[in-house]
């Protein structure tokens, strides 16, 4: 049944529909931004380091460790920003799951409305279909 509060019904439902791909997304670039850490980690973890050798290959040790060190300190800005995406994108997928339901309860109460007035009509006319039939018997 169609009233007042259809359209917007249907409009905050793709809003709402639009959030949750939002938040699904976010979640996934924060589990990609996890998962990168973690590698980050086990690379630092694999990396060697020379016990013997020339003073050009403990420098390059060196910088490998500091460039690890640093992708590292990356991931756990990307990690961190990542969840503060998905954060912002549950906020959202909240308020446009509650603007969602306000509208639907209007188009709820606005439908109730219209089927009561629909029966009371219909109970008119049976009123005034038995009241026509009382006369008419009466008249015979």
């Amino acid at each position: 049944m169609k009233t007042r509060f259809s359209a917007l019904v249907t409009l905050k439902k793709s809003a709402m529909d639009r959030s949750e791909r939002a938040v699904q997304s976010a979640n996934a670039d924060l589990n990609s931004a996890a998962m990168a850490l973690q590698l980050s980690y086990t690379t630092l973890d694999t990396i060697e380091l020379p016990s013997s050798g020339t003073m050009s290959k403990m420098l390059a040790s060196r910088s490998l460790l500091d460039s690890q060190r640093d992708l590292i300190v990356h991931n756990q800005e990307w990690v961190t920003y990542a969840q503060k995406q998905v954060e912002s994108a549950k906020g959202q997928l909240k308020l446009d799951m509650i603007e969602h339901e306000k509208f639907k309860y209007l188009e709820l109460i606005e439908i109730k409305k219209i089927i009561k007035k629909i029966k009371l009509q219909e109970a008119k006319e049976l009123d005034e279909i038995a009241l026509m039939t009382y006369t008419r018997k009466d008249n015979k």
